[in-house]
Formats: C-alpha cells, sequence, structure tokens
C-alpha cells in the first residue's frame, strides 16, 4: 500500500488537478497526506474537501516533506509536487516497482514532461531526460516512489528550503535510482514567465553553486 506525500503553499490553483490525476491508483493508495507550509488561498479546505490529510509544516519544501513523509503510514511513499499531474498509467508503474523485491533499498521517478505544446518546452524535456540518464539528477518535480525502511535508512528529506530534492536523490545513488514508464507532467508556469532560457540557466547556477558548497538557504533569493 501507498502513502502519498504533496508538499503545498497556497497550491490551489493547481492542487485539485494533481489530486484528481492520483484517483487512478484507487484502492492501491491508502492516504494522501497533504503537507501544507501556510497556504491563505484555500488550499488547505480544497485538500480536506477531496479526502486528504493535511498536515501544518513549517514553511520549506524539505520541511513540508519530511512532515509529511512522518505522518504517513505506509510501506512505500511517493512524494509528488502540487503542481505535478501525473500521467495515465502511473499507478500501474509504481505498483510494480513496488511488487519487486530488488527495489526494496532503491527509489523510483517518473519522465519529465511540461504542459506546454511549445518547441522549447520539448527541448527542456530532453535536456532534463539527458541529465537523469548521465547525471542521475532527477528533481521532485518527477516525482520519487521509495520504500519506507530504505527512506528512513537514508534519513528522509532534510529540511532545506531548496535543493532537498537533490540532497535526497544523491544519498539515494546512481545504481539506486530507476526511471519509471509513465509521465510527470509540470506545470510550465515558471518557465514562461521567467523565460525557457533564463529559467533554465537559473536552476543550472542554482545546482552548480549547491554542488560547490553553497548553503541552499543562500541560494534561495537567486532560484527566486
Amino acid at each position: 500500500m501507498l502513502s502519498i506525500v504533496i508538499p503545498t503553499l497556497d497550491s490551489a490553483a493547481t492542487l485539485e488537478s494533481a489530486l484528481d490525476a492520483l484517483a487512478e491508483g484507487g484502492d492501491r493508495v491508502a492516504e494522501i497526506v497533504v503537507a501544507d507550509g501556510g497556504s491563505r488561498d484555500g488550499t488547505r479546505d480544497i485538500a480536506a474537501r477531496r479526502g486528504a490529510r493535511v498536515v501544518s509544516a513549517a514553511r520549506g519544501r524539505g520541511a513540508q516533506l519530511a512532515a509529511g513523509a512522518q505522518a504517513a503510514t505506509q510501506p512505500w511513499l511517493l512524494f509528488v509536487h502540487a503542481d505535478t499531474r501525473l500521467a495515465p498509467g502511473w499507478a500501474d508503474a509504481a505498483a510494480r516497482f513496488a511488487a519487486a523485491p530488488e527495489n526494496e533499498r532503491r527509489a523510483g521517478y517518473f519522465r519529465f514532461t511540461l504542459d506546454d505544446d511549445s518547441a522549447a518546452a520539448r527541448r527542456l524535456e530532453a535536456v532534463v531526460g539527458w541529465r537523469c540518464r548521465l547525471l542521475a539528477l532527477p528533481f521532485g518535480d518527477q516525482g520519487l516512489v521509495i520504500g519506507r525502511a530504505f527512506y528512513d535508512a537514508l534519513g528522509g528529506f532534510r529540511p532545506l528550503p531548496l535543493m532537498e530534492d537533490v540532497d535526497m536523490v544523491r544519498r539515494v545513488g546512481r545504481r539506486r535510482l530507476a526511471v519509471l514508464d509513465a509521465a510527470a507532467v509540470t506545470s510550465a508556469g515558471r518557465y514562461r514567465r521567467g523565460g525557457y532560457l533564463r529559467r533554465s540557466a537559473r536552476n543550472l547556477l542554482c545546482l552548480g553553486l549547491f554542488f560547490l558548497g553553497v548553503p541552499p538557504r543562500a541560494l534561495v533569493r537567486l532560484y527566486g
């Protein structure tokens, strides 16, 4: 059985769509835990109305993911962002991964896709695919399926204000990461507003500085 953890902060515009996609999980999903960092836009009401369990967390995605995982009760966890809609087939892909004994100490992630038909979106998807294959660095908007025992052994998500996803997958390790046969469709709003090239360059700069040891709290303003 699966616990799904969703970190939220003023996520009313996208949360309902994310929850609609998760309905495919049916009785394989025991609970949805929404870890909210202090929303003021009705996010908590939407989550409660849709049957999710809402827990309060300190603001910051790392802290929210950690709080959601702590509240979760099932042997398998799926972390997914509130602006990400898992594409049809995700439930079967996650179930197959969890059912294989060799995956007890591995983690799975979904293919990155954007809800934008532009050529720029397709190019970015290709770059992300390359990053995942060569560098083993899927980001949080691709979801993460992981057994609870393995998650705990790794120390769980750290309460970082940024790069909590990179920090986690680096601890999982290249050889223990697997791409699942389904897509995670993420909102392209941030790229449309900031420009695909500029937004991607900023993300890459933040990633590089993080690898050089710059504390995540110092990167928050740069990330925007």
